[in-house]
């Protein structure tokens, strides 16, 4: 764990709700396909009934409204999807389908993301937010769908917590795929730090420690692409050596996880090595963080996981870190390459951040 956060104790006490919503199951793919409705059965069955066992509110999400998804997308994007969507099925790419219940589910999506950032901002005691929602967003460019994504659910609950009176907010994804989406939204945003860990090479190609951001933006993207087999060791080097100074230094208002699942060992699209546990410890760590530096927010979105069983498993473990459980990052010897990586990362935010 990282030094002055490895004490015996249960986090702070905070209220929790979890945005979820049948019609999210609408979205389908008429043939197999990893992003299928059977992920939020296993979502629900490990991280939703044990934060609802313990005591976490449920709440409804509503449509999105068109002001929210402009925020972070273009009216054309946003005008497009729709005339794609009223087709009723096919596909937009080779990755991404739609369906007869595309629209709803997509919408519902992005208007529980606005929810998740709204209810956060208004919240008057510590709180943690929980969005389970279908299809993902993180590789949702401005104006453009991709890699399963339609609409980028986490910039869209950014959006909304920056709307509802949030001066900084960071957003850490831990999803194998670096959030090309994310990061291009916001990249030229200095209210908005986005921070990834992802897996390099793998789709989309991007996420180099050299992307740092653009114009005013400029030393508010962080990347840490990780190499394939990178394990717990490896995670909680980035977090001590890049994520925490970053955070420390930025302060945000309100923290953001994109929490995608596919860095699991057991991940059929993914070569990591992150155990069930593991995604608890990063829970664990993200709060102690969060406590830190005196945030008080958290929300917690869900991006990628397409095993069903880690899913299942790695879910009940970030439940069991978000109602107080505590979970240890081993550390010690990382894989080969990984420190180079950092180093690089590092070097190229020299100026930026005080690491």
């Amino acid at each position: 764990m990282l030094r002055g956060m490895n004490e015996p104790r249960r986090t702070p006490a905070r209220r929790i709700h979890v945005i979820d919503d049948p019609r999210y199951d609408l979205h389908a793919a008429p043939v197999p396909h990893p992003e299928q409705p059977a992920r939020l059965k296993a979502i629900r069955n490990g991280l939703v009934s044990t934060l609802l066992e313990g005591g976490a509110e449920r709440v409804t999400p509503r449509m999105a409204r068109t002001e929210e998804l402009t925020r972070v997308h273009s009216p054309e994007h946003v005008a497009e999807l729709e005339r794609d969507l009223a087709r009723g099925s096919g596909v937009i790419d080779d990755d991404t389908f739609i369906s007869a219940g595309t629209h709803d589910a997509t919408w519902l999506a992005a208007g529980g993301a606005a929810v998740l950032g709204e209810r956060l901002m208004a919240a008057r005691e510590p709180s943690i937010g929980v969005l389970t929602a279908r299809p993902p967003g993180h590789h949702a460019t401005r104006t453009r769908a991709m890699g399963f994504c339609l609409l980028n659910n986490v910039a869209v609950a950014a959006g909304s917590a920056l709307n509802a009176g949030a001066q900084r907010v960071a957003i850490l994804d831990w999803d194998v795929h670096h959030g090309n989406g994310t990061q291009a939204i916001f990249e030229d945003d200095p209210r908005v730090l986005f921070l990834s860990l992802h897996q390099w090479p793998l789709y989309p190609g991007t996420g180099r420690s050299d992307e740092i951001g653009t114009g005013p933006g400029r030393g508010a993207t962080v990347n840490m692409p990780l190499p394939p087999r990178a394990d717990a060791r490896d995670y909680a080097a980035a977090y001590k050596q890049v994520a925490l100074p970053a955070l420390q230094q930025f302060k945000p208002d309100l923290l953001l996880l994109s929490c995608g699942f596919d860095a699991h060992k057991d991940d059929p699209l993914g070569g990591m090595l992150l155990e069930d546990q593991d995604y608890g410890a990063m829970t664990t760590l993200m709060l102690d963080i969060e406590h830190q530096l005196g945030i008080g927010k958290l929300g917690v979105v869900l991006e990628g996981g397409y095993d069903l069983g880690a899913l299942e498993r790695a879910g009940h473990s970030v439940a069991q870190a978000l109602l107080g459980k505590r979970f240890e990052l081993a550390e010690g010897n990382l894989t080969p390459g990984v420190q180079r990586s950092l180093d690089a990362t590092r070097h190229a935010l020299d100026g930026f951040v005080n690491f």
